[in-house]
């Protein structure tokens, strides 16, 4: 079983002890694209990203930064780098070595400009959407980018799983990076709803924080089996069967 989440955009680069960081998997990828993001102004960065005019010069300055090789002098394994509602349920700063270690092989963070990422790869900061529109020679946005690239290494960890399933914590946006119909396994996709006014919706905010608390739960749990999901219970959510379908689990939270 592999779980994929989002990046997110907060981030913390305090430096930090960690003896089992790991490389980036795609990095020749990412270098490629920071060709092309090094030769943009300032300016253009702002236009790029949608971004006020302190944010676009502190990603530009970031692009000029970026260089390898990565070490934790210049570099955070991402899970401890990303601050946003996802890693606020994740928690990763109070896991274990070991509960560490095996998120390493069953949990990825999909990046716009790593494509894909283990939770111990070294990151430099950084900001770039997947839904950006950066033109490349691959085509007119990072979609076409990537192409099947995260989709071919996700079916080679699937293929090496004894359960090849695929949960998708991830938003639409990310998600749309994985070319579904290629996916070599099932693919299971938790929604998180709260109870307001009489009915359930879903909430941005706590369902992005419920995707890092599922995730938390099978790591911390050693979930292989995905029915075993099904039992997550943090924050007062519960599996609700007659709202959900073969593929689509809803889970809810009364007010």
């Amino acid at each position: 079983m592999l779980i994929v989440i989002s990046p997110a955009k907060k981030l913390d680069f305090a430096p930090v002890s960690a003896g089992n960081a790991s490389q980036p998997q795609l990095l020749d990828h990412a270098a490629e694209l920071l060709q092309g993001l090094k030769q943009l102004s300032p300016s253009e960065v702002c236009g790029l990203m949608g971004l006020s005019d302190s944010l676009g010069a502190l990603n530009y300055e970031r692009f000029q930064a970026w260089q390898r090789p990565f070490t934790e002098d210049n570099a955070k394994p991402a899970v401890l780098a990303f601050k946003g509602d996802v890693y606020q349920g994740l928690d990763a700063d109070r896991m274990t070595d070991g509960q560490l270690a095996w998120a390493q092989d069953h949990l990825r963070i999909l990046s716009g400009l790593y494509g894909l990422l283990r939770p111990m790869d070294l990151m430099q900061p950084y900001r770039l959407e997947m839904g950006t529109k950066f033109a490349t020679q691959r085509g007119k946005d990072l979609y076409a980018f990537w192409g099947s690239i995260i989709t071919d290494e996700i079916n080679g960890l699937l293929a090496a799983s004894t359960s090849p399933v695929l949960v998708n914590l991830a938003s639409n946006e990310y998600f749309k990076s994985v070319q579904h119909t290629a996916i070599n396994g099932r693919i299971i996709t938790p929604v998180f709803m709260d109870k307001k006014d009489d009915k359930y919706k879903i909430i941005s905010f706590y369902a992005k924080k419920a995707r890092g608390l599922m995730s938390a739960y099978i790591i911390k749990n050693k979930i292989s089996a995905v029915e075993g999901i099904k039992d997550f219970d943090s924050d007062g959510y519960c599996y609700n069967a007659a709202m959900s379908d073969c593929d689509s689990w809803v889970f809810t939270r009364e007010q």
